[in-house]
């Protein structure tokens, strides 16, 4: 079978952006981070002779990119929410200087609102909504738009959705995204805190049990049933991966919940633990002691895990499903394992007040996760957060990015600003790492490894850049108006 030469591409960015958990794979955060461009690999492995560009890791600029339409016959651009307005630009570049190139973009923000992507650039010949991967090998393969399921595109004028493709349940059916990785990425130079570098990421399911108002994948597209592959299919790609990368140090399991299926996790772990590798996951503060204990012996090393609040009623309205007693319990079982933790939170959710956020400082620091990262709550469109917003008159505005490209808080209610909310996560960090214990723990851990000590001093500098370029924003804002305002 002849395929059509397909370019799958991260756009670029620009310095500074951070979309947060809804944008594409590069996150700026508070320091500088990268994440594997897996949704696109995964497309790619299906479609022979393919290429994988992911700009932003390789410090790839739009004239740098642009050049390589020429050499395509279909381009697939991964857009989000955050960086739509600066990918239409990049695909308007590729068509001019290849007027014949054929562009999809795929990713959240065009399976929500396909009919205002193609209305809002003419450069997009087509949408592919939802789980993409065989949407964009039967296009690469050549058949026809109006008989390929899960497209939608412009006819006649008009856009025309064809009907939806069956949600994916047999999920050995992907091929590995390693060999992809291996043939076009560069993996030093992915990132990332809290993971030992360099690392690999990748999924082994798809879909998230968890109802959480906020969280964008899962509402959608992965669904909310967990659908797996198979624990050999899972051994035999980190094997796979080991051969190709003898530098990796970790492997992170990027399921938006990895522990959503303990028995199938413990016997992945047990499998691992001959493998003799070192892996991280995604997991819920649920997890019991005996699964933690097998987990760890099959080597795992560190928990993602996302905490929210430290306020039970802000964890019932987000329909978070966890309790902060059991969360507690979790956190003390899995350090006393020697498993470390990264903690997430979201500040400015339903609910949220001036005692609310210290409730969370407090809450964070008690547990004391090994690491943290506070996000702003972000309401993209698809999710019920969003809905509720909307309905409430709590959006500002649009924005989820400033002027910087720094995450916005484009949500304010009438006793707590958005310009309050962005300034609450500078006040969680600063609690949580400005303070001897803490600051202790980090010397100690970089004494004990050189590479460490590289990284977190590196990181630290930037972190403190970030915290003063955010402060000199804030100062700019109030003295444009002589009063505090919400930050666009």
């Amino acid at each position: 079978m002849t395929y059509l030469k397909t370019l799958f591409l991260h756009p670029p960015s620009y310095e500074g952006f951070d979309g947060g958990a809804g944008s594409r794979y590069q996150a700026r955060r508070e320091i500088r981070s990268f994440w594997y461009p897996t949704w696109l690999a995964q497309p790619a492995a299906l479609v022979p002779g393919s290429r994988l560009v992911d700009a932003p890791p390789d410090g790839l600029r739009v004239d740098d990119v642009v050049p390589l339409a020429r050499q395509y016959e279909l381009a697939v651009l991964h857009t989000s929410t955050p960086s739509f307005a600066h990918d239409v630009l990049v695909a308007e570049k590729l068509k001019t200087e290849n007027p014949a190139l054929r562009i999809a973009f795929v990713g959240a923000h065009v399976a929500v609102s396909p009919d205002a992507a193609l209305a809002a650039a003419p450069a997009i010949d087509f949408v592919a909504r939802n789980e993409f991967d065989f949407t964009i090998r039967d296009v690469a393969a050549g058949r026809p738009l109006g008989a390929t399921l899960g497209v939608s595109f412009r006819e006649n004028g008009k856009v025309r959705h064809m009907p939806e493709r069956p949600t994916l349940e047999s999920m050995d059916d992907l091929p590995f995204v390693v060999d992809v990785y291996k043939r076009d990425l560069t993996i030093e130079n992915y990132a990332i805190g809290y993971l030992l570098h360099p690392y690999v990421s990748l999924y082994t399911g798809r879909g998230c049990r968890s109802k959480c108002t906020f969280c964008l994948w899962p509402q959608t597209v992965g669904g909310h049933r967990y659908r797996t592959r198979s624990v050999d299919h899972v051994v035999d790609e980190i094997a796979l991966a080991t051969r190709h990368f003898p530098q990796v140090r970790e492997y992170f399991f990027d399921d938006d919940t990895f522990t959503d299926d303990l028995p199938r996790a413990e016997a992945i772990a047990h499998r691992l633990g001959k493998l003799g590798v070192t892996w991280s996951c995604n997991a819920k503060a649920n997890v019991p002691y005996a699964t933690l204990k097998k987990l760890k012996d099959g080597g795992l090393r560190l928990l993602l895990v996302g905490y929210e609040s430290g306020n039970q009623d802000i964890l019932n309205n987000i329909k978070k499903g966890i309790r902060l007693d059991v969360a507690r319990r979790f956190t003390r079982d899995a350090k006393s394992l020697g498993i470390k933790i990264h903690g997430t939170f979201i500040l400015g959710l339903p609910g949220e007040t001036e005692d609310t956020i210290r409730e969370t400082i407090d809450f964070a620091r008690d547990i004391d996760p090994e690491t943290i990262q506070v996000s702003i709550a972000a309401p993209y469109p698809g999710t019920a957060l969003y809905r509720q917003a909307v309905e409430n008159g709590w959006l500002t505005n649009g924005a989820l990015v400033d002027e910087r490209g720094a995450q916005a808080s484009p949500i304010s209610y009438p006793h707590l600003s958005s310009a309050r909310i962005l300034e609450s996560t500078e006040d969680l960090y600063r609690s949580f790492y400005f303070r001897p214990r803490k600051i202790f723990a980090i010397a100690k851990d970089m004494m004990m490894d050189r590479r460490v000590m590289r990284r977190r001093l590196a990181e630290g500098l930037e972190f403190l850049k970030f915290l003063r370029a955010r402060r000199r924003a804030e100062d700019r804002h109030q003295v444009v108006s002589g009063q505090t305002v919400e930050v666009p």
